[in-house]
C-alpha cells in the first residue's frame, strides 16, 4: 500500500492497544539499558535471531540527546550480527511521524527498537501517531519491539520519569508517572535499577495502584515476553517482579505527605537468566542460566 494513504488510514482508524482485534503474536524485548553492543552481545544477538533471515531493524534514537552516535553504535552492532537490513528513524517533531517518509522507514520492518534517553520524547512525539500504529502492527503481525533504558521504560502501561533517590519512600515524594506506549500491559517497568537503588520507587509506585506488577531490570539484561504471557530472563543481572496485588495493609492513603510508606504482604521476585515468569498467574518458575545458551546454539546464532 501507497504510504501516503497507509497515513491516511491509520490517521482515520489508529490501533490502539486495547481495541476488539487486537492481537499478541509478537515479542517484546525490554533491557534495562547498558548493554554489550561491542562484544558478545547476548541481548542484541536475541534480538537480532527474532527477526527472520531476510530481517528488517528500524532503530529509533528519537529519545537521546546524542542520535548520531548511538545510531551508529547501534548499526554496527546490528550488521556485526548478521541483520541485512538497519534502518533509522529519527523524528524530529510530533508532526514527522504522522509522515509517509516515516511510514516507508518503517515498510517491511520485522522489528523496532528504542534507544535510551527521554521516554516522554517517545511517548510525546508517536503516542497514536501513524507511526505508533504501524509500530503497533509490526508487533502483531509477529515482529520484535525492543527497548533500552528509556525506551524500556516506554514499552509499559504507566511510567516512572523522576524521583531517582535510593531512601524510603515518603508516601507525597515527588513521584511523576505519565502513560507509556501500552505493549507491556500491566506492568510498569524500571531500568537501571540496582545500579541507581530504585527499589524504593517501585514499591511506592505499585502500592499505588496494586493492580500493575512492578518489574525492575538490571543493565545489561532483558526480560523477552512472549505473546504478552510469559517472560523470561536474558543477561548478566537480574528482573526484579514487585507484585503489590496481596497487600493486607498499606498507610498510602491516610498518613502526611511526610510520612514513611508503610505496606504489608508485598511480595518481591528476583530472577536470573533462564529463570521465567508467567505474567497471568503472577508465578516464577527456575530455570538453569545455561538454557537460555543452549537455546541460541539450537539456532545456529553462536
Amino acid at each position: 500500500m501507497d504510504a501516503r494513504r497507509k497515513v491516511e488510514l491509520f490517521l482515520e482508524r489508529p490501533m490502539r492497544r486495547g481495541r476488539a482485534k487486537a492481537t499478541h503474536k509478537g515479542t517484546l524485548i525490554v533491557i534495562g539499558g547498558h548493554e554489550d553492543r561491542t562484544g558478545e552481545r547476548k541481548i542484541l544477538r536475541a534480538v537480532a535471531e527474532r527477526l527472520g533471515d531476510d530481517g528488517k531493524i528500524v532503530v529509533c534514537t528519537i529519545a537521546s540527546t546524542e542520535p548520531d552516535s548511538l545510531w551508529e553504535e547501534y548499526e554496527s552492532a546490528f550488521r556485526a550480527l548478521g541483520v541485512p537490513h538497519v534502518f533509522r528513524l529519527d523524528l524530529e517533531s510530533r508532526q514527522d511521524a504522522s509522515t509517509p517518509r516515516a511510514i516507508r522507514i518503517l515498510e517491511g520492518a520485522t522489528g523496532v527498537f528504542f534507544t535510551g534517553g527521554d521516554q516522554l520524547k517517545i511517548t510525546s512525539q508517536i503516542g497514536d501517531t501513524p507511526v505508533y500504529s504501524r509500530i503497533q502492527e509490526i508487533f502483531e503481525e509477529g515482529g520484535v519491539v525492543a527497548g533500552t533504558s528509556a525506551g524500556a521504560s516506554a514499552m509499559s502501561e504507566t511510567m516512572l520519569v523522576a524521583n531517582d533517590g535510593d531512601a524510603s519512600y515518603r508516601i507525597k515524594s515527588a513521584l511523576l508517572m505519565a502513560p507509556g506506549l501500552g505493549l507491556a500491559q500491566d506492568m510498569l517497568i524500571d531500568q537501571h535499577f540496582a545500579e541507581r537503588g530504585r527499589m524504593a520507587r517501585l514499591i511506592g509506585a505499585v502500592s499505588q495502584n496494586p493492580r500493575v506488577l512492578g518489574v525492575g531490570i538490571d543493565e545489561d539484561t532483558a526480560m523477552i515476553v512472549e505473546h504478552s504471557r510469559s517472560f523470561r530472563v536474558l543477561g548478566a543481572g537480574a528482573v526484579y517482579v514487585v507484585d503489590a496485588s496481596k497487600t493486607t495493609y498499606s498507610n498510602i492513603g491516610e498518613e502526611g505527605a511526610d510520612r514513611t510508606l508503610s505496606s504489608f504482604g508485598i511480595t518481591v521476585h528476583v530472577l536470573s537468566q533462564g529463570d521465567r515468569f508467567d505474567l497471568s498467574t503472577r508465578t516464577p518458575y527456575a530455570h538453569p542460566a545455561e538454557s537460555m545458551e543452549d537455546e541460541a546454539e539450537k539456532t545456529g546464532t553462536e
